[in-house]
């Protein structure tokens, strides 16, 4: 229980909150909770829709890259669809435009994940990420170092062997910095969560507007979020790519 001097203090800082701050700080403190709580859905659907993504443009850069001639071509129509049109129609397509046939609704798939907007996010971001993943992972692979690979066949590597010890692991060390981008750009893409009823960050910035009249406290704080949550990636992925890399750095001569 607040001792009177808490309260008269706590009194103090709500007027200052209301009538002098130009933003209602009192407010979004009260509120703090349903912010966190919009982080976290928003990091589950961003990172499960990352690892998805993640698996599946594995195959589809290396089909790319190879030219396989049986999917290099349908793949590059889905990459060109997922990478030219918005995120948000590609969101609308798939959450509102399938409940528009009846086979789909009568599906078994239905009721479990299509009906939903959560998995409906996870799908189309999965799709998406994958298709833009796939198409720098591909520029990886094709600029692999051809004495790399000639230098495993000679010690007699077989061709998948070659793939998986040489080439793949060298592709994702050099896509680390391009795939860091990535991340960030599917955490701000995250947004459009919020249009199809899934109470994320910016769900929970637009919440609180409505419901005070307010015009950019939500907004303000949900900014706030994104940025905390840019820097750690930002930090993480520094970190992973001075562990991955640290082979590419200039060794100091430690004999001068």
């Amino acid at each position: 229980m607040a001792s009177p001097s808490d309260r008269t203090f706590w009194e103090y800082l709500t007027h200052i909150s209301e009538n002098q701050s130009p933003l209602d700080f009192v407010l979004v403190i009260d509120h703090i909770d349903k912010f966190f709580y919009g982080a976290i859905v928003t990091l589950e659907i961003t990172a499960l829709s990352l690892l998805i993504g993640g698996i599946l443009s594995i195959p589809l850069a290396i089909a790319r890259a190879y030219k396989h001639p049986l999917f290099n071509r349908p793949i590059w129509c889905y990459t060109y669809f997922f990478r030219g049109t918005p995120l948000l129609v590609q969101t609308y397509l798939i959450y509102y435009g399938l409940a528009q046939f009846d086979f789909v609704k009568e599906s078994f798939l239905w009721d479990p994940i299509l009906s939903k907007a959560w998995w409906c996010a996870v799908i189309v971001f999965s799709l998406n990420t994958a298709a833009y993943t796939a198409e720098f992972l591909r520029g990886a692979i094709e600029n692999t170092p051809r004495g790399e690979i000639e230098a495993a066949r000679a010690c007699g590597m077989s061709h998948k062997r070659v793939m998986f010890r040489i080439i793949l692991p060298s592709t994702f060390r050099r896509a680390l910095p391009a795939y860091s981008n990535e991340v960030i750009f599917m955490l701000h893409s995250s947004v459009v969560l919020s249009t199809i009823t899934i109470q994320d960050i910016l769900g929970v910035g637009r919440w609180l507007n409505g419901r005070y009249y307010l015009a950019y406290e939500g907004f303000i704080t949900a900014m706030m979020f994104y940025m905390i949550l840019v820097f750690i990636i930002s930090r993480g992925f520094r970190l992973w790519e001075h562990y991955w890399l640290a082979h590419l750095r200039p060794r100091t001569n430690q004999h001068a």
